[in-house]
């Protein structure tokens, strides 16, 4: 049985902005994302795992800045202390889209880190090639588009050719993997990528460029004894009660109000040929809070917000947003200094004011609304609520069938 700790897109500087801390000097946010990175390398020595994999996404782009860069090494660099053999596979945010340019990770093969292993291309990993370690690994980093269009000879004026092309090739190259496989080791697939059927989260925003769309039924092959990935940021299986597991462990903290609903995770899998188990291990991260208010009155206005607000020991440290919607008129009746100051417990607070513009009905001066046909009334309700051109002339017709229906009923 082999114990793999499988984790991905560490972010580390998604969050760098907001408070200092005093001490390091680093941003408040970036140590809460070192803080779970912390946890994933003390679990992975304490419980003398036998294989990390990384997949893919250390920092929020492929030029970290040198602190981030030290933060990031001196972790991993505990992993080879720890004689852990450790793949660190290449994400779309470490990979810069220059040929030829190196990526966010490769200090590490540069300098040949005892046990860590630096994927940049697809390959297939064998024992001789994890310090001896009983396991095959089929391994693929982020696939960028315009460098595997030039490998394949395609050209850009057959952009709806390209993916299916690039799909088609890395398929093949998977199978050509599993044939020469050693049936009796386990065999793990890890990948940067986006699979068919998986659900996204909050990543949307930050995800560069477009996908490459993995094939359910590559990574759900029997043959498979765990697939390790990495890219999107919802912790899900997508092959629940099934062989293979096919793991996101999802990013290891929340980047924004999108992963409000989110837990994170990363994933300790004992692998067996045939024969996977799967521990969750929830990461305790920084707390969003999301409110939001309709206001329908304005009688006591501030005390209609104080009162969408959680209380002030359940903000404490937490990030807070409230969205309040309200009549535009109202917008002087909302004290936002006394806001702030009733949620200074919270590590940061957000109000998202939404005013609303009321449209008015405008008759003509020479006309009253008694005067008004029906028809005439909806076409002016249609337009104060902005509806469109085309939508207006097909909602007129049915209400004109409607109308003229009613008229020639009995009675």
């Amino acid at each position: 049985m082999l114990t793999v700790l499988h984790f991905a897109d560490a972010h580390i500087d998604m969050a760098g902005y907001g408070r200092h801390d005093p001490t390091s000097g680093l941003p408040v946010r970036v140590l809460d994302f070192l803080k779970a990175l912390d946890t994933i390398i003390d679990t992975a020595i304490s419980r003398r795992v036998d294989l990390v994999i990384f997949a893919g996404d250390a920092y929020k782009d492929r030029t970290p800045v040198p602190t981030f860069q030290r933060e990031w090494g001196r972790r991993i660099m505990r992993l080879s202390q720890a004689s852990i053999p450790t793949i660190l596979l290449v994400g779309n945010h470490d990979l810069s889209p220059a040929a030829g340019r190196a990526n966010a990770l490769q200090e590490f093969d540069t300098l040949q880190v005892p046990f860590i292993h630096v994927v940049g291309k697809p390959c297939f990993l064998q024992p001789a090639d994890l310090d001896g370690l009983p396991v095959q690994v089929l391994a693929l980093p982020w696939v960028s588009r315009s460098n595997l269009m030039a490998l394949i000879q395609m050209s850009a004026a057959q952009p709806a050719e390209v993916y299916a092309a690039i799909e088609d090739r890395l398929n093949e190259l998977v199978q050509t993997w599993l044939s020469q496989a050693d049936a009796s080791l386990p065999v793990i697939l890890t990948a940067h990528a986006s699979v068919q059927g998986a659900l996204y989260g909050g990543e949307r925003s930050v995800m560069l460029g477009g996908d490459l769309v993995l094939p359910g039924s590559m990574v759900k092959d029997r043959r498979l004894d765990y697939v390790a990935l990495g890219h999107i940021h919802k912790a899900q299986n997508l092959n629940p009660e099934m062989h293979p597991p096919v793991i996101y462990p999802g990013s290891i903290e929340k980047v924004d109000f999108g992963e409000v609903n989110d837990d994170k995770f990363f994933v300790i899998a004992k692998v067996e040929r045939g024969k996977t188990q799967v521990e969750w291990c929830k990461l305790q991260g920084r707390r969003y809070m999301d409110c939001s208010l309709k206001l329908k009155s304005s009688d006591h206005i501030q005390q209609q917000i104080l009162d969408a607000l959680p209380s002030q020991g359940e903000m404490a440290d937490a990030i807070i947003r409230l969205t309040v919607d309200y009549p535009r008129e109202w917008e002087n009746m909302i004290d936002d200094q006394a806001l702030r100051e009733y949620a200074k417990v919270a590590f940061e607070f957000h109000l998202v004011r939404r005013p609303q513009m009321v449209t008015r009905l405008r008759l003509p001066d020479d006309r009253s609304l008694s005067s008004l046909l029906p028809l005439e009334l909806l076409d002016l309700y249609w337009k104060t609520i902005n509806t469109r051109l085309d939508e207006v002339e097909q909602l007129h017709k049915l209400a004109a069938e409607i109308v003229s229906s009613d008229q020639s009923l009995p009675g």
